[in-house]
């Protein structure tokens, strides 16, 4: 194993947790956040960082929020020149040096919330020149200081101060802001306020105060405050105050002067004679938005003062989470109905609402949307509520009634088909679990709602004017009505198999089936949608076969007339195995799986081209030739063994030499090699002395007529001592030669080279001897062989060597 060296260990400390995305020290000691991503936005917050750390240069946005950093020193953003946003929200931050944001010329966005600056130095903000955004909320800072810390900042446009310490504000303090489009102001313990401190900014958009404690015990401060920023066009949010008395009512008296349009309310206590109280105060003003957020009402519902007031101008009213102490003893409403006749937009929402009198809706004359969601409205009720069905609430044209523990969805079409004007209806988040065969409705009914319900099947009931139908999080398998003007189909959240067949939706342009049980989908399925122009199908079940992987990844390059405008990363594999979890768009699978066919056929050429090539090499190569000729002497051996085996093996050498030849040079061995050395005389043939007879085995006297040829081959060559060869042309040429030699030649390997004795009758180079010969065409090259001389005085040499090599006696 391979030892790391110590720089490479340094290496490796600093490099897992910038993979985890935790924090290292840099070269100074000081932290270092590496959690940057492409668009150069550090995202360093929930960090544990007790200093600024340090982050690239090139950085645009730095996130610090909720760490434990106290101090910002004057080199902690040195060189962050390009930064356009800082967020210090939610440390301990104590103290900021006067040049902290020196280098921060490009800084439009700066949050330094939550934190315990207790004092807001005019000097943080000196260069900082195109600043667009502050937010200097919840510190413990008593006031803004003087000079105003906002001098030079020509370009803010959103400024949030204030906390549970400030306690006044002079007119000095906000010198050099000049507009706004969002002031949010947080002073519920205020106790000193001079008159136009707010009122010099203008334009003024969107205002938000939390001014708890003046409206509970300077009410003429709170006053003075609302008037400053109490424009017609300024909408104005007053959060955490109390109004339960006639004095803190009278707060808005200056605001109704200056004929402000839209009031919201937000954690709002009130008394029913303080509510009456607030429309006296506010009666004449042009006020056509009013919004309630979170309010707690007491009392027992008197209202008759109230009926003097005129409210034509009310345009919408909004109440949400609203909680009535003691709602038993209210009396009713209807006396606030003159209220009623002129809002075009009312919403109540989440407010335990169980039923909406029939004389209430028929005050809301002019009612064009209607949301009672998040209630307890029943099927019962809501008869109630839309007068069984008769004609009532004529303008009306969306009503929302989600929410609610609805169960029969025929009711519900029944009742609203007298809304002549109805073009929404939303009945999402009920109980409904069936849907009639028919239904009725209003026949501008455009947009439908019934997702997040309970529906398995659905019917004809869908009325076909609909151009709008959200069905998503039912347990639908199958949607194949007819819709031929729905533009925008959503099924998301449900157990679809596939795409709807879009024959039935030939003008649907929108298509999301996100988180249903999807295997894929293709070019066909989309082809049958004639103007489908987005599809989102994320997060289903895809099997990644080839051509849905290929089809896929051109329709997430937007290459086709449908575009998948959801998260690619919602495009995933489930299977096969071995890619599930994968991204679909970065899957690439190989020619031998997606082109099996074509593989396995070009694989086979291949391979039987190869087997053609190597079966000729081998060919070429005598390879086949000597596997039969091993396979043959196998056999042939087994055979001998089998008839040698009782008898002892030196009994069984019956010859001197077994005398391989062609027939075509039998006269040369039957008129020399014979007489030689099986009849010599005193002084043979040829005049030599002779030792003695020899006795040689030759396949024309001494083969056994009736035994296999193998067999007659192996006797022979294991009955001799050696084995002679009488070469010549006729031997190379001859068959049955070749056919001996090939299985002699097998016997060479085993016996020896000193087994063969090699004659050539006339001049034979070894070239001439097959190449599959390899043993003999080595014996040509390393062993001495005998030729037949032509001379008649050289035979007697030829014989004597000849005996010599038979008998290896050399006297």
């Amino acid at each position: 194993m391979r030892r790391r060296t110590p720089g490479s260990l340094v290496l490796l400390l600093l490099w897992v947790p910038l993979i985890r995305g935790q924090k290292v020290n840099g070269g100074d000691g000081r932290p270092t956040c590496r959690r940057c991503d492409l668009h150069l936005c550090c995202n360093c917050s929930y960090s544990g960082f007790t200093s600024v750390p340090m982050i690239p240069d090139q950085a645009l946005s730095l996130d610090l929020s909720f760490n434990n950093i106290t101090m910002v020193t004057q080199t902690d953003l040195t060189g962050h020149s390009r930064l356009r946003a800082l967020d210090l929200h939610g440390n301990r931050l104590a103290e900021i040096h006067p040049s902290a944001f020196d280098s921060l010329w490009s800084l439009e966005e700066l949050d330094l919330s939550d934190n315990q600056l207790t004092f807001l130095n005019p000097n943080w903000l000196k260069n900082v020149t195109i600043l667009e955004r502050l937010n200097l909320l919840n510190n413990p800072y008593s006031r803004l200081g003087s000079p105003s810390m906002f001098f030079g900042l020509v370009r803010l446009r959103r400024l949030k101060f204030g906390g549970p310490d400030l306690k006044e504000l002079r007119r000095t303090d906000l010198f050099g802001v000049t507009e706004l489009e969002d002031l949010t102001v947080h002073a519920n313990n205020l106790a000193s306020y001079d008159s136009g401190t707010l009122g010099d900014i203008w334009p003024l958009g969107r205002v938000t105060l939390s001014l708890h404690g003046p409206f509970l015990t300077n009410v003429t401060l709170a006053a003075a405050v609302l008037a400053d920023v109490s424009y017609p066009e300024t909408p104005i949010v007053l959060q955490d105050i109390d109004v339960t008395g006639i004095q803190s009512v009278q707060s808005f008296r200056e605001s109704a002067k200056k004929r402000i349009r839209s009031l919201s309310f937000r954690n709002f206590s009130v008394t029913d004679a303080s509510l009456v109280d607030f429309l006296m105060v506010m009666n004449g003003a042009p006020l056509s938005y009013f919004h309630v957020e979170d309010v707690t009402l007491t009392g027992i519902g008197r209202w008759e003062k109230a009926n003097k007031t005129d409210y034509k101008s009310i345009d919408e009213f909004f109440l949400r989470n609203a909680v009535v102490v003691d709602v038993y003893k209210f009396v009713s409403f209807l006396q606030l109905g003159f209220l009623l006749n002129y809002p075009r937009k009312v919403s109540v929402i989440n407010c335990e609402v169980f039923v909406m009198p029939c004389d209430t809706s028929k005050l809301l004359e002019n009612l064009q949307y209607l949301d009672l969601s998040d209630n307890l409205l029943t099927d019962l009720t809501m008869a109630e509520s839309l007068c069984h069905g008769a004609p009532t609430l004529k303008e009306l044209r969306v009503l929302n009634i989600s929410g609610n523990p609805l169960k029969s969805l025929s009711l519900i079409s029944h009742l609203v088909a007298n809304l002549l004007k109805l073009t929404h209806l939303d009945v999402s988040r009920t109980l409904y679990s069936s849907m009639p065969s028919a239904c009725s409705w209003p026949s501008p009914l455009k947009y439908l709602n019934i997702s997040r319900a309970k529906l398995t099947t659905t019917t004809s009931c869908l009325p076909r004017s609909l151009e709008v139908l959200d069905l998503s999080y039912n347990d639908l398998t199958g949607f194949s009505l007819d819709l031929p003007l729905l533009r925008e189909l959503y099924l998301s959240g449900n157990k679809f198999l596939g795409l709807p067949a879009g024959q039935s939706f030939p003008n649907l342009q929108t298509l999301t089936m996100q988180f249903n049980t999807l295997n894929m989908f293709g070019l066909p399925e989309l082809q049958s949608f004639r103007r489908l122009e987005n599809l989102q199908a994320g997060y289903n079940k895809f099997i990644c076969t080839c051509d849905f992987v290929n089809f896929l990844q051109s329709q997430l390059k937007q290459k086709g007339n449908v575009k998948l405008t959801d998260r690619k990363d919602g495009y995933v594999c489930d299977s096969p195995l071995h890619l599930k979890g994968a991204l679909v768009s970065q899957v690439r699978l190989s020619v031998e799986v997606c082109h099996r066919v074509l593989f396995v056929s070009v694989s086979c050429g291949v391979a039987l081209l190869v087997g053609l090539l190597l079966c000729a090499l081998l060919w070429r190569l005598h390879v086949f030739w000597y596997l039969k000729m091993t396979w043959t002497w196998l056999k042939a051996k087994r055979s001998s063994r089998r008839q040698r085996r009782a008898a002892d093996s030196e009994a069984l050498l019956a010859f001197d030499a077994f005398v391989s030849y062609s027939e075509r040079d039998a006269g040369w061995v039957e008129n020399f090699l014979i007489p030689e050395l099986e009849e010599p005389s005193e002084a043979g043939s040829s005049g030599t002395s002779s030792s003695g007879p020899l006795s040689l085995c030759l396949h024309k006297r001494d083969f056994l007529p009736g035994q296999p040829i193998m067999d007659n081959i192996m006797s022979a060559i294991e009955r001799s001592r050696r084995t002679i060869f009488v070469l010549s042309e006729n031997f190379v040429q001859s068959d049955w030669c070749r056919y001996e030699l090939d299985f002699s030649h097998f016997w060479l390997f085993e016996a020896g080279g000193d087994a063969a004795i090699l004659i050539l009758l006339e001049p034979l180079s070894k070239d001439d001897v097959p190449k599959r010969f390899c043993k003999l065409r080595k014996l040509m090259s390393s062993t001495t062989y005998l030729e037949w001389p032509e001379e008649e005085e050289r035979r007697p040499e030829f014989w004597r060597s000849l005996r010599i090599a038979l008998t290896g006696d050399n006297d």
